[in-house]
């Protein structure tokens, strides 16, 4: 026998727990804080590329990342969607907003509060210093609040990395 009235309780109960999913308990220290302005307009619901338009992106990056698994890669990205978004406009988590992080400067994203070591780090992001932030994020920045112990497969750091240019980039032209 169905009982729709339980099955709507538990989709209820899921939902509100995974919205406050990354987000600290009140008081918490986290690393992040909540931007000071409110957002004027909703994040614009995300552009799906064709696969040609994927390809195309991931042909951009340096070899080895220009063959990675955009597929694998976001099996692996699952672990990072707990404090990251990735959509233009998107909020900041735990984590900053990953949305145009390939070639952008380290601790640029408005409205989040970086740790003392990521202010200092000054570098642009590209795929070489992204591998090698994913890899050991504590190794590469003494003192980072990101308590993630990294990806230690060069292929699905590789991957990880195909598949954050197809999900933060424009379309290419």
């Amino acid at each position: 026998m169905r009982r729709p009235g339980l099955l709507l309780a538990a989709t209820f109960i899921t939902a509100a727990a995974l919205a406050g999913c990354g987000k600290p308990q009140s008081g918490q220290a986290t690393g992040s804080e909540e931007a000071s302005e409110p957002a004027t307009a909703p994040a614009a619901a995300p552009v799906e590329l064709t696969d040609a338009q994927k390809a195309t992106l991931v042909a951009t990056l340096p070899a080895p990342y220009s063959a990675g698994d955009i597929a694998n890669g976001k099996k692996v990205f699952m672990v990072c969607k707990s404090c990251h978004t990735t959509v233009q406009g998107g909020a900041n988590m735990t984590g900053p907003n990953l949305w145009g992080v390939i070639g952008r400067k380290s601790a640029s994203e408005a409205g989040f509060n970086y740790s003392d070591g990521m202010k200092a780090l000054n570098i642009t992001w590209d795929a070489p210093k992204i591998d090698e932030w994913i890899e050991s994020p504590k190794t590469m920045v003494e003192g980072t609040k990101m308590s993630f112990v990294g990806v230690k497969a060069p292929k699905d750091r590789a991957d990880l990395i195909a598949y954050l240019k197809t999900e933060t980039s424009a379309a290419p032209q």
